[in-house]
């Protein structure tokens, strides 16, 4: 930093920062439109494309609105869904917080009588004066919670601000009349400084948990009927907030049916209706070019979606790979559940790539039905490479933070390096140290600044 030679190295695109992942969208995108392959492409909002309502179903909202609460899980978008897992982990989280400090105050009142008493005792068995202070019950207060959380962390950029950070005052003085570029600063002030909770939904991850437990080795899971009745009050209990634990007194195809439905009725699916034409083109193309689209247009997500996408796409790959029959350290053979990666994608490619049309929202079109085999199928083979992001990429997204940030690059990269003299931060700007015995997977980053 400040002069040194930065050695950058692929991470997980989880890893990055709320901030890059926005510039990384923007980086993504603009690679996407030089490669001229003929369809229009933008970045999707993590609520999806908004749908203007008609006055009947206006007119039924406002009825009802007094009546009924929304949903908590199924049938509302997936940043809402996100919202009311976090506020529903909050609220409990408070209420362990009030007993502890019910436990805590019921302590120091339970030590203050004993001290008390014993002090009255003492009182009796001597004449002595007991000039001790007083006592009185140690209440937990905000200098004692604050101590018991941990100290603050820099978030954003205007918690760098709050703190008196001095690193700062250069974006309120850099390009003065340039409207476009105070609006950019304006709205990244607003983003996150580190890496983004990871944002999936309860149900999906509930559901993974008890099928990799329970149903890798069930033979035609996602494929055997199950019982409508317990799939609609497992729904039920997830929509009321409530704390549902899948084990093994719940069916497999009950847990199966119960994600399919949930990816189902999401009003804008899990690859938004905006990529839709792009992720079928890229189907048609050459292998290394397909992959190299489709980690563009994985860029593009927004969080949510992206985070979502990678817990379901690791739990599929599992799957896949418990299809075959198989044999244990004993000599015990192992049913195979006959869920290839074909016929996994098969299954979910039209729960995950859904073409916007006014006839019918989930309707994909037959003419449509082998590429988005094609395209599920190539995310689930290959999703830990298309999960992270190249060393090149990172530093395009750091110059491009360059001209709007410039002063937050030398928190990013210590966080990225704790260590100002570590085997990948040279001391002299003509030094290297590669970590790496393959140096074609690192960039250099050189960055000249004051």
């Amino acid at each position: 930093m400040f002069g040194q030679s930065v050695r950058l190295q692929p991470v997980p695109l989880q890893s990055l920062s709320e901030l890059e992942r926005a510039q990384l969208q923007s980086v993504a995108c603009h690679r996407l439109q030089t490669k001229n392959l003929s369809w229009d492409i933008r970045i999707p909002k993590a609520d999806g494309p908004k749908r203007r309502k008609s006055l009947r179903r206006k007119l039924d909202s406002f009825s009802k609105e007094k009546k009924e609460c929304p949903p908590k899980a199924f049938g509302i978008p997936l940043s809402q869904v996100i919202a009311n897992d976090r506020a529903h982990k909050q609220k409990q989280e408070a209420v362990k917080e009030s007993r502890r400090d019910c436990l805590a105050v019921e302590a120091t009142v339970t030590e203050f009588l004993e001290q008390k008493q014993k002090n009255r005792h003492s009182l009796l068995r001597s004449s002595l004066e007991i000039h001790d202070a007083p006592l009185s019950p140690k209440f937990i207060d905000n200098t004692s919670r604050a101590q018991r959380r941990g100290a603050l962390s820099v978030d954003s950029i205007t918690d760098l601000d709050d703190n008196n950070s001095r690193l700062l005052e250069a974006l309120q003085l850099s390009h003065p009349n340039e409207l476009e570029s105070r609006r950019l600063m304006e709205r990244n002030k607003k983003l996150s400084l580190n890496p983004i909770y990871r944002q999936v939904p309860r149900v999906l991850e509930r559901c993974c948990q008890h099928m990799e437990t329970y149903g890798l080795h069930t033979v035609g899971i996602f494929r055997v009927g199950s019982s409508r009745k317990r799939v609609r009050q497992l729904r039920e209990d997830f929509d009321k907030g409530l704390d549902v634990y899948l084990d093994d007194s719940q069916s497999v195809h009950d847990v199966a049916a119960l994600l399919k439905e949930f990816l189902r009725d999401m009003p804008d699916p899990l690859l938004p209706r905006e990529l839709y034409s792009a992720f079928i083109t890229a189907a048609a193309l050459d292998a290394p070019e397909q992959l190299a689209v489709l980690q563009l247009l994985i860029y593009l997500l927004p969080p949510c979606n992206g985070d979502t996408l990678l817990r379901l796409l690791q739990f599929l790959n599992t799957v896949a790979l418990h299809a075959q029959d198989s044999c244990t350290a004993d000599g015990q053979e192992m049913p195979g559940n006959k869920m290839t990666a074909a016929n996994l994608a098969m299954v979910f490619g039209p729960n995950l790539l859904q073409r916007e049309k006014e006839s019918s929202l989930y309707c994909t079109g037959m003419e449509d039905s082998g590429a988005i085999i094609t395209v599920v199928q190539t995310l689930l083979e290959n999703y830990q490479a298309l999960f992270m992001v190249s060393a090149d990429l990172q530093n395009e997204v750091l110059m491009s933070l360059m001209q709007t940030d410039p002063d937050i690059i030398d928190y990013l990269l210590r966080r990225k390096f704790p260590s100002p003299l570590g085997s990948d931060v040279s001391e002299e700007p003509g030094e290297q140290h590669n970590t790496s015995s393959d140096s074609s997977t690192l960039r250099e980053v050189n960055l000249w600044y004051s």
